[in-house]
């Protein structure tokens, strides 16, 4: 018997449950869209002749926004492809939250292009508001993934095969340490330094990139070795 069957109350159907290939096919195009719009804010720069190096170095800033926010969207999506594999099906309120999730990723682009022209040509106020903009954009894109996990773990009967609540509680505490630390992320881009801001962005979106498998329960609880005297 399956962990999701186990935990179905006696006597209670379980939900209808769509298939989540339509969810995938959906969000993968999506995702797909999303990331490559990102290139349309690379552009040639204007240059005279001989100075095409240089002018190259000018623009290594929009390069660099452009390299984080692909990394930051190909997280997203394989965090996305390993939570559909906690679940057995899709109903229609995991449909509305999986549109939040989408969501967060199409706003992606904007605050890429916004902090891409304020560490070009912008002062160190742009560039504050820039991180700033985008730790916001990254932190709002972490509230709809707590909903997910948080409705998984009320709704056993969704859980896939040797899924666990306790699995799916574990996964909790991602999306409330990106809520905390992008949010910490732009404070300390708007009150200390803005560089160090963005810094603060990439840690955590390396963060979720080494967890997209999720957080093991037996990681977060490992037992204790007592020593012999």
């Amino acid at each position: 018997m399956s962990a999701a069957s186990g935990n179905v109350p006696p006597g209670r159907p379980g939900p209808d449950l769509a298939d989540t290939g339509r969810v995938a096919a959906f969000s993968d195009g999506v995702f797909a869209i999303v990331i490559t719009l990102l290139v349309l804010d690379l552009r040639v720069p204007d240059f005279h002749e001989g100075d095409l190096a240089e002018s190259l170095v000018d623009e290594a800033p929009s390069f660099l926004a452009f390299i984080v926010s692909f990394i930051y969207i190909g997280v997203l999506w394989l965090n996305h492809h390993a939570v559909l594999r906690l679940v057995r099906g899709s109903t229609l309120a995991l449909g509305w939250i999986n549109l939040a999730i989408l969501f967060g990723v199409v706003v992606i682009p904007f605050p890429t292009a916004v902090l891409a022209a304020a560490l070009t040509d912008g002062d160190r106020d742009d560039q504050r508001v820039a991180v700033v903009m985008y730790s916001v954009a990254a932190a709002l894109m972490s509230a709809p993934w707590l909903v997910f996990f948080a409705y998984l773990r009320r709704h056993p009967a969704l859980h896939g095969d040797h899924v666990d609540r306790e699995q799916v509680r574990a996964q909790e505490a991602r999306p409330i340490t990106g809520l905390v630390l992008y949010g910490l992320a732009g404070l300390l881009g708007w009150f200390v330094n803005p560089v160090l801001g963005l810094i603060g962005i990439v840690v955590m979106i390396v963060y979720h990139g080494v967890t997209s498998e999720g957080i093991r329960p037996g990681l977060l609880h490992r037992p204790r070795i007592r020593h012999q005297d």
